[in-house]
């Protein structure tokens, strides 16, 4: 029991929490935050919550779509390799490419950053990074929490958490009901392993024996911290555009957690399934270097790492090449995978083979 005549007082601050250090990381963050105005907010912070008029968007008849998500074990990478700047891009990625899989535009943006000792540096890094994955997707970022949590994490870690809304007109919400065989089977590229698989990249690191700061052995003059950081894709203008442009997008699957594998069925009618030709993927160098010294076998990449494929469309037949023009001419670099086809026992059946 402690003495109160010889102890001194107990303040917040002494306990491990210390605001002024949280007030220093609102004043450092708030121009950055201010760059991702738009239509609806002025990306303004400090209020107790954000606010966003759906009707200074134009919309006729929205409805309202949202997602949240984090970018799993790859921060570990980000904090044990000491690069900071990238992990916020992630955040808003895997929030906003499910959102727009949908075929919704996201519009507003808040994150929760959780640190056992708050280090404005640090923190200033990943908001900046988040600020620029909201430039990328055109989402306001309204808000947040900061949360100081002493005792709870460990001596320099953080975690994150995304939450993002989007809206889309009631009658061009995906996936469309007319999904048939026939239908053409797009791919967008990834820009490498994105934010699924890092339990099995870190253990692969690991029996390497390598160092985030080591020479990378699959990418010349980086690291290999720097290189598996490499940022999720952001697809979200693109696919906008070709909405604009066509209307020939039935379905979109986001290729997250499960590969191709798993998420390509999420958005097909049960009878049917997908026929991708593999032959056609140009997996980055990442992947040959994780199927290598990982020893990984095809079937097992293909249900755990996107291999190269970050996005998957389908769309009409006759709209595919429009599609794709759109597509390409919007920056992605697009391949034709495959069709859609009656389903038998599988729901995504491959050809071909990867070259890894």
């Amino acid at each position: 029991m402690s003495d109160p005549a010889s102890s001194e007082p107990f303040t917040y601050a002494a306990a491990g929490v210390d605001i002024d250090r949280g007030d220093a990381l609102v004043r450092a963050i708030a121009p950055l935050v201010r760059r991702t105005a738009r239509p609806g907010a002025d990306a303004a912070i400090g209020g107790f919550g954000g606010v966003f008029d759906l009707k200074a968007t134009g919309y006729r008849d929205p409805l309202l779509v949202a997602a949240t998500d984090g970018v799993g074990t790859k921060l570990r990478v980000a904090l044990e390799a000491g690069v900071h700047d990238t992990v916020g891009i992630d955040l808003v990625a895997m929030c906003v490419n499910d959102l727009v899989v949908q075929g919704a535009e996201p519009l507003m943006f808040l994150d929760y950053y959780a640190t056992g000792r708050l280090d404005v540096e640090v923190a200033t890094a990943v908001v900046a990074g988040i600020v620029e994955g909201c430039r990328q997707a055109g989402a306001a970022l309204v808000g947040g929490e900061t949360a100081e949590m002493p005792g709870h994490y460990g001596d320099g870690d953080y975690d994150l958490a995304g939450f993002a809304v989007g809206a889309v007109e009631r009658d061009r919400l995906l996936p469309r009901a007319d999904v048939a065989s026939g239908d053409v089977v797009l791919g967008l590229a990834s820009s490498g392993v994105h934010s699924n698989g890092y339990s099995l990249v870190r253990r692969i690191v690991e029996a390497d024996r390598l160092g985030y700061g080591d020479p990378c052995p699959f990418q010349a003059e980086t690291t290999l911290g720097r290189a598996l950081l490499a940022p999720t894709r952001i697809y979200v203008k693109s696919l906008l555009k070709a909405f604009a442009a066509t209307d020939g997008i039935k379905a979109l699957a986001h290729i997250t957690g499960g590969g191709l594998v798993d998420n390509i069925p999420r958005v097909l009618p049960a009878a049917l399934a997908a026929r991708i030709d593999l032959d056609v993927i140009a997996p980055p160098p990442v992947f040959g270097w994780l199927a290598r010294d990982g020893r990984i076998a095809e079937a097992e990449m293909v249900r755990t790492f996107n291999c190269g494929v970050g996005m998957v469309v389908v769309c009409a037949p006759a709209a595919a090449d429009a599609v794709f023009t759109t597509l390409e001419a919007a920056g992605e670099t697009v391949m034709r995978l495959g069709t859609i086809v009656p389903r038998g026992d599988r729901a995504v059946v491959f050809d071909g083979r990867l070259s890894l």
